[in-house]
């Protein structure tokens, strides 16, 4: 009989952790990384592993890693992340850590040993409030620390002080490196957080590849000012600036990018912000992906230009701090045919393709073969509380991760 998750024990887990970041007054989860409801939403999967008999520690920058101690060599890991953007929904990160956890159960109950041992991995600031993803990051070795020390998030908090109010460790982040070898294979479920599944009436996605992402905080500086007693043609206006950038993206897009690039403001703060003031000053966010390089730095240099272009047409002051890049991955190709092949088996409608968002799948390729599956999000809907998976496709999302598993550890009946 083919080895299924139980859907209910997995749902209650996914909806208790939901509980963590719940605040009275606002919508969806609030988790984000380093705070203490992202913490307390740690702990209490920490306890989760341990019931479930897994040896599971927080590491010095807040990955929890439970391990399975069993077989032997190097394990595979399976996972995802608990952090969240500010209102984010329940199930984008939780699906995957809760999915590998109950899988495992699964294992135990079957009297499964794996070849290999099992980790089960909840990796720390994967969403990014400070510019990376840290977590997988740390884990694959790729941190600078220079980045570390600066890094701030939107509000300007610097990282290291966030972790080290949590009582982590941040000048400690070189011990969390993993060598190369010693990991053989890592996976991770997560929502697609795009529309193409649903659309397609297809159940699971398998990504041969995830974008790369540049993240950069853009200031444009002018002279607040009365609205109604200074001339249009001697203003300064800050605003101005960034409608007038905005408005050239998809000009930007159609002279360098392609159908899988993406560029997006995605928060904007205007000073004085008064109803008659000219604004002196806009802080905005540029997010730009693609899953080619190239296209990428094609993108990135044409922003610069229409960003210079926009200041000198306005007379302001152009500032751009360059918060993160993260360089597109090709993921396995073994790994990707020995997931489609069990979704087959398991008679799953199944399709390859990109994946427009960042994943720590991709930071894990650097380290060891590493493989994502998607199960259809709602109406495309992703990091906003109307976020929604479908139970019967959060049961086959976890069970093709429970024989994707399976398969990479290798396995025998006790």
């Amino acid at each position: 009989m083919t080895l299924s998750i139980d859907l209910q024990r997995l749902r209650a887990e996914i909806l208790a952790l939901a509980r963590f970041g719940e605040a009275p007054g606002r919508p969806g989860i609030n988790r984000p990384s380093f705070s203490d409801a992202d913490m307390a939403g740690r702990r209490y999967f920490m306890a989760c592993c341990a019931e479930a008999g897994l040896a599971v520690e927080m590491d010095v920058v807040g990955n929890v890693i439970a391990r399975w101690e069993v077989g032997s060599g190097a394990p595979v890991l399976a996972g995802s992340h608990l952090d969240t953007v500010p209102d984010g929904g329940v199930y984008d990160g939780p699906l995957g850590c809760c999915s590998a956890l109950e899988a495992v159960r699964v294992m135990q109950a079957a009297g499964i040993t794996p070849a290999r041992p099992i980790e089960v991995v909840a990796t720390a600031d994967e969403e990014g409030r400070f510019g990376g993803m840290l977590g997988s990051q740390a884990l694959t070795g790729q941190v600078d620390p220079s980045w570390l020390e600066r890094a701030v998030d939107a509000e300007g908090v610097r990282l290291v002080d966030a972790m080290r109010a949590q009582g982590l460790a941040p000048e400690r982040h070189a011990e969390v490196a993993r060598p190369p070898g010693s990991v053989h294979a890592f996976l991770e479920l997560h929502i697609e957080q795009g529309p193409i599944l649903e659309a397609g009436g297809l159940e699971i996605g398998i990504a041969t590849g995830a974008s790369g992402v540049f993240n950069w905080t853009v200031t444009l500086t002018g002279v607040a000012n009365h609205s109604g007693t200074t001339p249009m043609h001697l203003r300064q206006d800050a605003f101005a600036g960034l409608v007038t950038f905005a408005g050239r993206i998809h000009a930007i897009i159609e002279a360098v990018g392609g159908e899988q690039t993406r560029l997006t403001i995605g928060k904007v703060e205007l000073e004085p912000n008064f109803p008659h003031t000219i604004p002196g000053r806009t802080v905005f966010s540029i997010i730009g992906r693609d899953t080619d390089e190239a296209v990428m730095r094609a993108m990135a240099g044409a922003c610069r230009r229409e960003l210079d272009e926009a200041a000198r047409a306005h007379g302001l002051e152009l500032g751009l701090r360059e918060e993160s890049w993260l360089a597109p991955v090709t993921l396995s190709a073994e790994i990707v045919t020995t997931l489609e092949a069990q979704s087959r088996k398991l008679g799953y409608r199944t399709v390859t393709m990109p994946s427009g968002a960042g994943h720590d799948a991709q930071t894990m390729q650097h380290l060891a073969p590493s493989g994502l599956i998607f199960v259809p999000s709602t109406g495309g809907i992703s990091h906003a509380p109307e976020e929604y998976t479908p139970w019967p496709d959060v049961e086959r999302g976890a069970n093709l991760l429970l024989h994707g598993m399976l398969a990479l550890a290798g396995s025998s009946r006790g």
